[in-house]
């Protein structure tokens, strides 16, 4: 950081505008490095926020998953395996259209939120 120096008689106008664009310089090389470390520490905070949101939804797949196992583990004891794996991935894909036609309409210009 720039040291304030009591102006002389001798020195001139020049050595003002000198001085005057020094403490600028080091002003603005001062507020970069401010705006850099609060750029920083939030990316440091968003990047543990999705390293736990990947996580959760990892997790959240993985007992979908299960629950998907399940239930075809227990509809196969009622109309077969071959049937209940059909069942179970026919009802998955129609949810999974319902929530599709839904998102695209979000999505299309002037849809109500």
């Amino acid at each position: 950081m720039a040291v304030i120096e009591p102006v002389t008689d001798d020195e001139g106008i020049g050595a003002l505008v000198s001085q005057l664009v020094d403490d600028a310089r080091g002003l603005a090389s001062a507020e970069v490095a401010l705006v850099k470390a609060r750029i920083g520490e939030r990316m440091s905070a968003y990047k543990n926020a999705a390293i736990f949101f990947v996580i959760a939804g990892t997790l959240g797949l993985a007992a979908l998953i299960a629950l998907l196992v399940g239930l075809i583990l227990s509809l196969a004891t009622l109309i077969g395996p071959g049937l209940a794996t059909a069942a179970v991935v026919i009802g998955t894909l129609a949810i999974a259209a319902v929530l599709a036609i839904i998102g695209k309409g979000r999505l299309s210009p002037g849809a109500p939120q």
